[in-house]
């Protein structure tokens, strides 16, 4: 399940997105508009930039702004930078990977871990392909083979 913290992020960052190269946008004025309590919301941007994906100034015309396009932040760069691993298992995280602490089997003889890694390969399909543009834009086509 997608976290508050990461719906918060992508709404803030496609808040920015819409003002992107217009400047230094303020945490206040973020907050307001996509109705994101501030606190919550100033330490998730900090979390954003730490990650790259924002830059900020501080003081009087400070704020937060994009350091890339919209077409080049991806969901899954937001998702990892808020929830960590996208995979549901440890096993099968490319980003993340341990093993298992519970599991009984060596990795190659798992049951489970099989269907974890299509699960893990289609949603890194779906979020690895969709950026904030597409986002902004509306623009979220899931692949034609994809149901839920």
């Amino acid at each position: 399940m997608l976290s508050n913290k990461a719906q918060y992020a992508i709404h803030a960052l496609t808040y920015l997105g819409e003002r992107y190269q217009q400047g230094y946008i303020p945490i206040n004025q973020i907050a307001e508009e996509r109705k994101i309590p501030y606190k919550f919301l100033e330490a998730i941007l900090l979390e954003l930039r730490k990650a790259g994906i924002l830059g900020s100034r501080t003081g009087k015309g400070g704020g937060y702004y994009l350091t890339k396009a919209p077409e080049e932040i991806m969901l899954v760069q937001i998702m990892r930078a808020m929830d960590g691993p996208v995979a549901l298992l440890p096993c099968v995280s490319k980003v993340f990977y341990e093993p298992c602490r519970i599991c009984p089997y060596p990795e190659p003889k798992c049951p489970i871990r099989g269907a974890f890694l299509e699960v893990r390969d289609v949603t890194l399909k779906v979020l690895g392909g969709k950026s904030l543009r597409d986002l902004i834009n509306k623009d979220v086509n899931f692949p034609s083979d994809f149901s839920i």
